[in-house]
């Protein structure tokens, strides 16, 4: 599994990317953590690197 690129939240990150989170889910099943990270919003997003010197 790649590491969370900047500007990026580790949660949606490794939902959208890694096949294992969602295996145990059914047809047309929402993940409950998916929801949740939808309704109240990222708690942290992966910082940017910043261009100042």
């Amino acid at each position: 599994m790649k590491d969370t690129p900047p500007g990026e939240c580790p949660q949606c990150w490794q939902h959208a990317h890694d096949r294992r989170v969602h295996r145990k889910l059914g047809p047309r099943e929402d993940c409950p953590q998916c929801v949740d990270h939808m309704v109240n919003g990222h708690p942290h997003l992966v910082p940017k690197k910043s261009r100042w010197w």
